[in-house]
């Protein structure tokens, strides 16, 4: 079995963002994997895999588990409660692809994919499982879904997104931002500020 992780951009994805709850709750709704055709890490993962692997994580959100998800690429299956910005609230099948709509937390990643959003940020999406591929035809088997990550959008073929979380853990003041975020999440006022903040380091990483 083999860690897989596939990438969509925010247009491949056709990700919707929408405000529920009088916009109290923010959402990405969109494509979180294809099937039936060769990706761009020359996978193709069957339409009947997809259905099984949305069917096993639709049925655990309606078991009453959470399904979280984290910005960036983890190199594990590993959930980092650290790094969780969103959780999946549902997931289906329309027509070869699996669709996904993805609550964004007030965790301070979360915040900061919120922020990315409000201000224009074309972030996608990238499925994570384990699998078995065939090396000759690309096919992908046994595929078993973990989440769903956010990912910032490669500006070019085989570009890697920036590591948001250990940029901002590497700048000047990134860790003191973290800390307020973590200390300040029932107080809009100072949110407010925060946000202003976190816009700027936004700047700075260059997305």
């Amino acid at each position: 079995m083999r860690l897989l992780k596939e990438n969509l951009t925010f247009d491949q994805a056709r990700v919707i963002v929408e405000a529920q709850n009088e916009g109290k709750d923010l959402y990405m709704k969109g494509i979180c994997i294809q099937g039936g055709v060769k990706n761009a890490n020359q996978r193709v993962y069957p339409v009947n895999e997809i259905a099984k692997a949305v069917k096993k994580v639709s049925d655990q959100i309606s078991g009453g588990s959470s399904v979280l998800g984290e910005v960036d690429h983890p190199e594990d299956l590993k959930i980092n409660l650290d790094r969780v910005s969103h959780m999946i609230s549902e997931m289906w099948m329309d027509g070869p692809n699996g669709y996904g709509k993805l609550k964004i937390l007030p965790t301070p990643m979360g915040k900061l994919v919120e922020t990315m959003l409000q201000s224009g940020v074309k972030l996608g999406v990238s499925s994570r499982g384990s699998g078995n591929v065939d090396e000759g035809s690309g096919n992908v088997s046994d595929f078993d879904m973990i989440t769903v990550d956010v990912v910032a959008q490669p500006s070019a073929p085989n570009a890697y997104p920036t590591p948001i979380y250990e940029s901002l853990l590497n700048m000047k003041h990134g860790h003191k931002v973290l800390e307020v975020a973590k200390a300040i999440k029932e107080d809009a006022r100072a949110q407010k500020h925060l946000k202003e903040g976190v816009i700027q380091l936004i700047r700075d990483l260059k997305l």
